[in-house]
């Protein structure tokens, strides 16, 4: 079973969120939260695997929390629940260590998908949402790092495509690649440039002026 933890100050959205959870086999709720200072109780006392946070609450906010619960032995992962104008704050979450960001209204099929790709220790991202919450990088772009210059050709083709949010599957039968062979070259990637995961690839994408979208 994974087990999740809900914050959000919206008690509604997490009786809706709950019920969506509860109704999948291998997923379970295991504790909540209305904001960021609450959730570091539960999750101390829950240990989930998984938590879904929202950013902008009172008391504190899910940066603060999100910063404090990562910096504990063996955390959970976190996926930050925004709306298009949290950009900013998505950006930071993630360079704090957020595994990923989904649009609140995201489809629940897409939710439920985030939480056992996150799980399982991929990162996810709101493609849909990448330019309105990176946007401001393209504004004030940093010098390109000499790391990029080792890609090659088609590990930056494939680095341009998943700067876009896309998936494995979308990048493989857009480049007419096994899965397998996209891991790989994803892999190469991250390891290349410093990058934890792919929501950071993402990130250095826009702050350095690399992501056409």
């Amino acid at each position: 079973m994974i087990r999740v933890a809900l914050v959000d100050d919206q008690s509604l959205f997490r009786a809706g969120i709950r019920m969506l959870v509860a109704s999948q086999s291998d997923l379970e709720v295991v504790g909540e939260a209305g904001d960021g200072r609450e959730a570091l109780a539960v999750v101390a006392a829950t240990r989930p695997d998984v938590v879904l946070m929202d950013i902008r609450m009172p008391v504190m906010d899910g940066l603060a929390a999100t910063a404090e619960i990562l910096t504990q032995p063996d955390p959970p992962k976190i996926v930050m629940l925004t709306t298009f104008d949290l950009d900013e704050a998505a950006a930071r979450a993630i360079r704090q260590g957020a595994s990923g960001f989904l649009l609140k209204d995201a489809d629940p099929e897409f939710l439920l998908a985030a939480i056992r790709t996150v799980h399982a220790g991929s990162s996810v991202i709101a493609a849909s949402a990448t330019r309105e919450l990176f946007a401001q990088f393209t504004e004030a772009t940093r010098p390109v790092p000499a790391a990029y210059a080792d890609l090659t050709d088609r590990e930056r083709e494939i680095f341009a495509l998943a700067a876009r949010g896309l998936s494995n599957s979308e990048i493989a039968a857009r480049e007419f690649l096994s899965e397998a062979t996209v891991k790989t070259h994803i892999s190469r990637i991250l390891t290349k440039l410093a990058l934890r995961d792919r929501v950071q690839l993402v990130v250095f994408a826009f702050e350095h002026g690399l992501a056409s979208l």
